[in-house]
């Protein structure tokens, strides 16, 4: 079984890409999701024939933090995913449904564990300055995140609504321009883990490149972090997990090339 992050790990926006190269040396592009009638992410000629190899040779479960609406918008090469995990564990999609067994389970759980989401959101939008904050939004009622101006966005805050998250089973995560916070029992981990139990997949990997991705990452057989992102910035690593010198899209098709690579071999290596 395949699980992965998707933005910033497979697919990629324009101010994303990081393509460094002459325009003429660049790869060819495959638009992957339309938003608003715009084209928004990307992935590189290259990983799309991958995608699509990788859908028929293995369970391939995207796993990511985009609530179900957002995640339909990306239409990926390849056969339609039988399961995918979206905002951040909280909905487990079977054939694009969210299971309701999961999610009340999910439900149950964070009730138990952390503190809620209105006291989080009340503290997000008394402790934002108006100077960086372009939004303020919540994901199915799961948890928060603001949109900023990263550059005005200043690098102490993020540290400090850490450690005020820490003390209610909360996590922060600064991915581009979005702060997310998210409740510590929410993990894309356990959704996985529930798809193993279903499909009895005997080997899993991984990739990702966030604070919100490490859990996967540690979950899995062998796992992948791209040269860019908040991991990547941290210098973060574990056993089983490779860190790529790739960055920007190229990172996305390394990433499939090693998956690839280790379905048609059958083992960990």
């Amino acid at each position: 079984m395949v699980a992965s992050d998707l933005d910033r790990t497979l697919i990629y926006s324009a101010a994303a890409l990081g393509l460094t190269m002459p325009d003429a040396g660049a790869p060819r592009l495959l638009c992957v999701e339309i938003y608003q009638g715009r084209p928004l992410s990307y992935v590189t000629e290259t990983a799309a024939g991958l995608l699509g190899e990788l859908g028929d040779a293995a369970v391939f479960v995207p796993t990511t933090t985009r609530t179900r609406e957002q995640y339909l918008r990306v239409h990926l090469p390849g056969p339609a995913p039988r399961y995918a995990v979206c905002a951040n564990g909280g909905h487990l999609l079977v054939d694009g449904v969210p299971d309701p067994e999961w999610h009340a389970a999910v439900r149950a759980r964070l009730d138990e564990e952390c503190a809620g989401l209105a006291e989080v959101q009340a503290h997000l939008a008394a402790a934002a300055d108006p100077a960086w904050l372009r939004t303020h939004r919540t994901a199915d009622d799961l948890f928060a995140y603001l949109v900023v101006e990263r550059e005005l966005l200043p690098e102490d805050w993020v540290k400090e609504l850490a450690v005020w998250a820490e003390h209610r089973g909360w996590t922060v995560s600064l991915q581009g321009r979005k702060v997310y916070a998210v409740p510590k029992p929410l993990t894309k981990s356990a959704a996985v883990r529930e798809v193993v139990r279903r499909t009895g997949a005997g080997l899993t990997l991984a990739a990702g490149d966030s604070l919100l991705d490490v859990d996967l990452l540690l979950a899995a057989d062998r796992a992948w972090r791209p040269g860019h992102g908040e991991l990547a910035e941290a210098g973060w690593t574990a056993r089983g997990v490779t860190a790529l010198p790739e960055r920007g899209v190229l990172a996305g098709e390394r990433i499939l090339e090693e998956f690839s690579r280790l379905v048609r071999g059958g083992s960990a290596g």
